[in-house]
């Protein structure tokens, strides 16, 4: 690397009305580094990164660009400076080819975009069709298109926000050795994750935010991930305690659960059976797109399903039953989109608790909404989970991505249902965080509730789950003990390897 840095930032600060996002922020990439930026939710991450985009301007501090002042107004002139980024959610049409996604993302004409496309995938070691559609593509496949729109663009420096949070263990490492011979020629690349692990193997250095100020940079090769967690909270990090607890009776079960999907591009279930008793955390593992978002749709009652036979709780049939009616009977779902699904994001934090905790929590009183119960209800939450909010009167959508998340599982948790059904738990969350809702998830099933994760972060399925299964093509394996399983061979199931039904993730 050369001395001189690509991008140099000094005292950037950004405020919004009540909070300063970023506050004298500076730090400098190096040419061809891969340096981690890290940071809890509400750390100021995603301001910074918004700013070196283009897509918001600071309030005062500067940025150059190869030793030239840079002020990008909008995404535009940062990419015509070199500046790419690939986001967390991919920003692809999936009705239109791979080709015609990487020509919306591309300035000016006359370039043969499919051979460009082949011969740029084939010089990174992997095949992309430019005529696929890509709602026929793998996450992992989608990921690599992204990356090839970003490369035709001759970057000089690439951002990425959480690359790896829908990929299995293999499509990590095809990334990683992307990611380290884009680095071998010269390029920089900003890289964010709350998997520190994945900082340590991946990154040259790292700058550390805490609470919109720079805090401390180091080698993260050197340190360990507790180390780095505990940099990031300016604390002792505590790791989850799993109390040792009896299996009760069978609280939920599905039993040949078939579902058509409506969704373009979606996902049939073919006979999903399992069984979650009272004390267990039953883990879903699963590449995104593999029938996850179907599954949840059938378990929560938003999808009519053949028969109510196919979904029992404590024995009894609730396949018939929509989303209120399988509440009243004591479930509660945190579904995996957290703004507008699990929550309203114009509505306070306290309206926000009328959505699923009206009965069970008393917020209403003789067909009246009782807001002061709602308030203090949403304030015991907040108290109970570390939300970091001005108020319970703010909005929902106010709030960092981390700090929603937290409130919406702790919502469901305090309402003690006999079954708890959650869809990425911590995607997008802090260490911290992350280690809060775990430990939350743990305690509810000790107390007898029996919980249903579904997640792609296999770390964290191995960390809290009794027993783990696979989804895959709509498709469940039998259910294996998590003790006795490595995320290698749970990867390799995601991708396929497992059949549904086969006896304990057969064929890993």
């Amino acid at each position: 690397m050369a001395d001189a840095p690509l991008l140099d930032i000094q005292g950037l600060t950004r405020t919004f009305p009540g909070v300063i996002a970023n506050d004298k922020v500076s730090f400098s990439v190096g040419k061809g580094e891969i340096h981690a930026l890290l940071g809890e939710n509400g750390a100021g991450k995603s301001t910074l990164v918004k700013m070196i985009y283009g897509v918001m301007r600071p309030d005062s501090g500067t940025m150059t660009l190869d030793g030239e002042m840079y002020t990008p107004h909008k995404p535009s002139d940062a990419r015509a400076r070199g500046i790419g980024m690939v986001f967390q959610h991919f920003t692809l049409f999936e009705g239109l080819s791979v080709a015609d996604n990487v020509a919306l993302g591309m300035t000016g004409t006359g370039r043969n975009l499919t051979k460009d496309i082949v011969a740029l995938a084939a010089a990174y070691g992997f095949t992309v069709d430019p005529h696929r559609l890509v709602g026929t593509l793998s996450v992992g496949e989608r990921q690599r298109v992204e990356i090839i729109r970003v490369l035709l663009q001759k970057p000089r420096l690439i951002i990425m926000d959480e690359p790896t949070s829908v990929l299995t263990p293999q499509e990590v490492d095809v990334l990683f050795r992307t990611l380290r011979r884009i680095k071998s020629e010269g390029v920089s690349i900003l890289y964010i994750s709350h998997k520190l692990e994945e900082i340590r193997a991946l990154c040259d250095r790292a700058t550390i935010l805490r609470a919109g100020k720079v805090v401390a940079s180091c080698d993260p090769r050197q340190e360990t991930a507790k180390g780095l967690a505990e940099m990031m909270i300016g604390g002792l990090l505590k790791p989850p305690e799993r109390a040792k607890t009896a299996v009760g009776q069978v609280r939920l079960l599905l039993d040949g659960l078939q579902l058509k999907s409506d969704r373009p591009f979606g996902i049939d279930l073919k006979d999903v059976s399992l069984a979650v008793c009272a004390g267990e955390i039953f883990g879903i593992a699963g590449v995104a797109g593999n029938g996850q978002i179907e599954l949840m749709e059938a378990l929560i009652g938003e999808t009519p399903i053949a028969s109510p036979e196919q979904i029992k709780l404590d024995g009894h049939p609730v396949g018939g039953f929509g989303p209120q009616q399988r509440r009243q009977r004591g479930m509660s779902f945190v579904p995996e989109e957290r703004l507008g699904h699990a929550a309203v994001p114009s509505m306070s934090l306290s309206d926000n608790t009328l959505l699923s905790g009206i009965e069970r929590k008393q917020l209403a009183r003789g067909g009246f909404l009782n807001l002061d119960a709602a308030t203090a209800f949403a304030g015991e939450v907040v108290e109970r989970f570390g939300v970091k909010t001005a108020g319970v009167a703010k909005a929902a959508g106010s709030l960092s991505g981390g700090n929603l998340q937290k409130f919406v599982v702790g919502r469901e948790v305090l309402q003690a249902p006999k079954v708890l059904v959650v869809s990425q738990p911590t995607w997008g969350v802090d260490a911290g965080a992350a280690a809060a809702i775990h430990q939350s998830l743990i305690d509810l099933a000790a107390a007898g509730s029996a919980v249903l994760v579904i997640s792609q972060d296999l770390d964290e399925l191995l960390a809290i789950s009794t027993q783990i299964a696979v989804i895959a093509n709509g498709q469940l394996s039998s259910a294996r003990p998590a003790g006795e399983i490595t995320v290698e061979e749970i990867g390799r199931s995601m991708g396929g390897a497992a059949q549904a039904n086969a006896p304990a993730l057969a064929g890993v």
